[in-house]
């Protein structure tokens, strides 16, 4: 009811018509008008509004019919063709968007539907705000709110979901077996080349230790005391030898003068001075031994044959 003066709250336009026709549109604030002959004919907001899309039916570019619904968020930008250009500007926007989002959903197929939404919502947007310009109505943006696809289409989603996350399981289950049998097989390696190294610095040790003892023995033997402890350590191997003989096999090899220690132990001294004056004869440097006249003589004179043996105990024992 006009009074003749109005007062416009803030985002509010009011369309005045005067005697019929367009008059002026009040902005926020207070205004006299004319009884009777000015109308307040509109009164818009130009608040940004949603406007909720209803679910509608569609049918993807792989021919899959899918529900879907959304949002849709405009703000009024001309009073004027918001009150003139359309009859009823929220219903035809409304049926504008749901045409727009079949016609889009028609171009793709239902897996890039779910992918591109955001490519999605701006052509939705472009199409509506190219189709509604003389409506006075500026489209914000449009959100996809909800897709449903067939109970059929659905099984066969979870079904291709489950295989590509096993899928994904089984290439992670893989790449790391390979990575342990990598690891297994370079700590084998590791561990191979540690050995040998540890080998062949013992089997050094062991040469250089033994030849410490060699260089050792070999000073010894040169002493003023050396021909004593040579013997006694010739005649100690021997007699070890000699003891071990029944050990080794079944045959058994006695010596003629088992009761004389001594004569074994000079032939012992005996052997060893012929090698060494074999060595001292191809020039090497090997210590030249002297062998004392009377362990030649302790040796009795050479055996020629068998018979020459001296007779034992086994060989008197009756047959």
């Amino acid at each position: 009811i006009n009074t003749g003066i109005k007062i416009v709250p803030q985002q509010k336009a009011w369309v005045v018509e005067r005697f019929g026709k367009y008059h002026k549109t009040l902005e926020p604030g207070i205004h006299l008008l004319i009884p009777i002959v000015d109308r307040i004919a509109y009164v818009h907001s130009l608040k940004e509004e949603a406007i909720p899309v209803p679910n509608q039916q569609a049918i993807t570019k792989d021919n899959v019919t899918i529900s879907i619904d959304g949002v849709l968020y405009i703000k009024i930008v001309s009073p004027y063709d918001a009150s003139y250009g359309v009859e009823d500007v929220i219903f035809a926007i409304t049926q504008l968007a749901q045409t727009t989002m079949r016609s889009e959903l028609g171009k793709i197929t239902l897996d890039k539907t779910f992918e591109e939404r955001e490519n999605l919502n701006h052509n939705i947007v472009q199409s509506i705000n190219s189709a509604s310009k003389s409506w006075g109505v500026e489209c914000l943006r449009y959100e996809i709110r909800d897709i449903s696809p067939p109970q059929s289409v659905k099984t066969a989603m979870d079904l291709q979901a489950e295989a590509e996350r096993r899928k994904r399981a089984e290439i992670l289950q893989s790449e790391g077996d390979r990575q342990s049998e990598v690891n297994l097989a370079e700590g084998r390696k590791q561990s191979v080349i540690m050995q040998a190294e540890a080998e062949a610095e013992a089997i050094l040790r062991k040469a250089q230790a033994t030849a410490e003892g060699i260089e050792a023995v070999s000073k010894a033997l040169n002493n003023p005391n050396g021909r004593e402890a040579r013997s006694l350590r010739v005649a100690e191997q021997y007699l070890n030898a000699f003891s071990n003989l029944a050990k080794e096999g079944n045959s058994v090899i006695i010596p003629a003068n088992t009761n004389d220690a001594a004569s074994m132990v000079a032939q012992a001294m005996s052997v060893y001075g012929n090698i060494v004056k074999q060595t001292s004869g191809d020039g090497n440097n090997s210590p030249k031994i002297d062998l004392a006249s009377n362990s030649a003589a302790d040796l009795g004179p050479p055996i020629q044959s068998v018979k020459d043996l001296p007779e034992t105990e086994f060989d008197r024992r009756p047959n």
